[in-house]
């Protein structure tokens, strides 16, 4: 097989970044493209950056048709909406985005289409296992947009996988990413004086440190094994051993008193956390990463607890 020639849709955020500067230091890719709304600021060497938006078909297409692409990551997703956003333009780039890709990759023979998913797309619900397998279904919650755009976003390539068997699928449903600059709406939730909990409930967290993730990514490119792998490190951390982790307490509050809080609250923009978000603390979906490690053939170097420590020890401790 020839050294593959990618594209990256989303490749100026935070995990794309990373993604195109290790896929342009691999001797075994012969070109990257990254496509996202704009250019990048400092562009990264041996890396074609254009501009191409997802929600728009014409320009997913003419990227990938233009440079021969045989292999796309598609990572552009909308997972922390800034203010204003709209639900909609947050399906237009998810869902509509992914029906783009996937058209453009049937239409131009791409060989290999790696997806970033989410441990979301399992949906956050009570009956959940302890910890949950690539065989559990894709429940994501109509309530939590970025739930449910995931669900829908791997029954459409569900689909795919049976309609168009030729195009290789690497669906790879990720963890909360920690990296030593990650600054995100997790990790605001650890740097609250006591950490807010559902009373009654450990909210788990599994953990996958950045530098594994671009790991598994560039072998999601330049492997053979194809499928949907859980990406997470080994174990879990409940919430009340995080906070203990940075000589916290723990802010239990009752799940309906929470809920009507933030149903006052978001509306009036006093916080950025809305009612259907209780279900995220409280049923928390905790991945099991084995088939990452015995099938896909990638054992994370940090396990959960190690990459909080590791991103607790890039901090500035007074912001903790």
């Amino acid at each position: 097989m020839s050294a593959p020639r990618v594209l990256v849709t989303g490749a100026n955020g935070f995990l794309g970044r990373s993604v195109v500067a290790g896929l342009a230091a691999s001797p075994d890719v012969e070109l990257v493209v990254g496509t996202d709304l704009r250019l990048p600021d400092a562009p990264t060497p041996g890396v074609v950056h254009e501009i191409a938006d997802v929600t728009q078909a014409a320009a997913v297409d003419q990227a990938i048709g233009r440079h021969g692409i045989d292999t796309v990551v598609h990572l552009a997703s909308i997972v922390n909406p800034g203010p204003g956003m709209s639900q909609d333009l947050a399906h237009r780039v998810d869902v509509d985005g992914t029906r783009h890709v996937l058209d453009a990759c049937i239409a131009h023979d791409v060989r290999r289409l790696v997806v970033s998913s989410s441990g979301a797309a399992y949906g956050y619900h009570a009956d959940s296992p302890p910890w949950i397998t690539e065989d559990q279904p894709v429940r994501g919650n109509d309530a939590f947009a970025y739930s449910r755009h995931k669900r829908l976003v791997e029954q459409m390539l569900a689909v795919e996988r049976e309609a168009h068997p030729r195009l290789e699928q690497v669906v790879l449903r990720i963890g909360t990413i920690l990296g030593r600059t990650v600054d995100n709406q997790i990790t605001d939730l650890f740097r609250a004086k006591r950490l807010l909990r559902i009373a009654g409930s450990d909210s788990p967290f599994v953990f996958i440190w950045d530098e594994d993730l671009v790991a598994i990514v560039l072998q999601a490119v330049t492997g053979d094994v194809t499928g949907i792998f859980n990406v997470a490190g080994d174990g879990a951390m409940p919430i009340q051993e995080i906070a203990a982790a940075l000589g916290k307490t723990t802010l239990p509050v009752p799940e309906p008193v929470l809920r009507a809080a933030l149903a006052v609250a978001k509306p009036l923009r006093l916080t950025q956390y809305g009612p259907e978000q209780t279900k995220f603390l409280q049923f928390r979906p905790v991945l099991d990463n084995t088939r990452l490690k015995d099938v896909f053939g990638y054992t994370p170097t940090h396990t959960s607890r190690e990459a909080f420590a590791a991103w607790q020890a890039a901090q500035d401790p007074t912001r903790l």
